[in-house]
């Protein structure tokens, strides 16, 4: 599946979408940033989707990317094209190339930084990766929900 043309004005939404993120940021206390908090919260994450991709994946599992990669999960257990949870991308029956890992591990950093806010906060950005400032920031090329430069659609 190839990625869609993204909408006219993309990019000014996207832009805007990052900024609102960096503004509520700051209303997060500090000690909950790039903390000792927020990365036991990426510990707790990454032990929950070490638990779901065990119980879940029928694939291969191995380490890539300095992610934990679980492959052949069933469509049900993850959303969009694969998600990751802590430092474990759990995906299904197609092999993730590098830019994905490469996008996949922005998502962990952010996991660090975000700990267990992290699915909040995602939550809020909205499912719509063009607005979501997790997904602009990962990459949305890399991503897969834009064409890469080069790409013929």
């Amino acid at each position: 599946m190839s990625p869609a043309t993204p909408p006219t004005g993309w990019r000014e939404r996207a832009d805007r979408a990052v900024r609102r993120g960096a503004a509520l940021d700051r209303w997060i206390p500090a000690p909950l940033l790039d903390s000792p908090i927020s990365r036991l919260g990426a510990v707790a994450g990454t032990a929950f989707g070490l638990v779901w991709g065990t119980l879940w994946s029928t694939g291969r599992v191995r380490r890539r990317s300095g992610l934990w990669v679980f492959t052949g999960m069933p469509a049900w257990t993850f959303g969009r094209g694969g998600v990751c949870v802590g430092s474990c991308f759990l995906t299904g029956e197609r092999e993730p190339d590098e830019r994905v890992l490469a996008h996949e591990a922005v998502h962990a950093q952010q996991w660090r930084r975000y700990g267990l806010l992290m699915p909040v906060l995602y939550l809020i950005a909205g499912r719509d990766p063009l607005r979501n400032r997790f997904e602009i920031e990962a990459g949305l090329a890399d991503g897969n929900y834009i064409p890469r430069r080069g790409d013929r659609d």
